[in-house]
């Protein structure tokens, strides 16, 4: 059973999404809270496996409780999904850089926002369409962060080449097909690189692909040759 908070400052929307998760058998609503405050009570007291987080709420907002929620060592295992009906680029950028592991707008389907809580659940990192393509077009302006490559040195050659497919939105199958490895190997060459680069999800290693310039927006990166 997958265990869910739902933190939106409006009581109806709390009600609409308790019932669309009350059709499902693995999905539980554990508990509830109106502004980023009460969520972050409420995530400490319940300890869910996903938090569903409104972006714009009274007092603290969905942002500064997901960057608490993340940075809380008891709760490393909670998965926030930001949900909003806003979709401007710096609400994005900042809901991933404080930790969020996914990003739904509040008009999804039924079965997307279900599925998307299954996918965080299981340690992936989710975003809508729309979401993924403003983050791969704009999270870098200008030059890719040439100033932050530095944070590569740890990384090996073959974990740079999965740094890219993860940047891409590729799971670790595709990564694996694209590469010639294993889908078990390129997982842990993911959770090797969650470590080195301190990186919570899937999600942050998508920032750090194109701060670093590893992925540039609108460019296909090929895997180097080898011989």
């Amino acid at each position: 059973m997958i265990r869910v908070v739902l933190a939106d400052d409006q009581a109806l929307v709390r009600s609409g999404l308790r019932a669309l998760l009350a059709n499902s058998n693995d999905l539980q609503v554990v508990g509830e809270a109106g502004d980023g405050r009460e969520a972050v009570a409420v995530v400490t007291r319940t300890q869910p496996d996903v938090v569903l987080m409104d972006i714009r709420m009274p007092g603290m907002d969905g942002i500064a409780a997901t960057r608490q929620i993340t940075a809380d060592p008891r709760l490393a295992e909670v998965a926030v999904v930001m949900l909003t009906t806003f979709d401007e680029d710096d609400q994005i950028f900042a809901a991933i850089r404080a930790g969020a592991s996914g990003y739904l707008l509040k008009d999804a389907e039924p079965d997307d926002l279900r599925q998307a809580i299954r996918v965080v659940a299981a340690g992936d990192a989710l975003l809508s369409a729309s979401v993924t393509r403003k983050v791969m077009e704009g999270i870098v302006s200008g030059p890719a962060g040439v100033a932050d490559r530095g944070r590569l040195t740890e990384l090996t050659e073959r974990e740079r080449e999965v740094l890219a497919g993860v940047g891409r939105g590729l799971s670790n199958d595709e990564i694996a097909a694209e590469i010639h490895i294993s889908p078990a190997t390129a997982r842990t060459y993911v959770s090797r690189m969650l470590t080195k680069l301190g990186a919570r999800d899937r999600a942050q290693l998508v920032v750090i692909a194109y701060e670093t310039g590893v992925v540039t927006p609108g460019r296909h990166p090929n895997p180097p040759e080898r011989p």
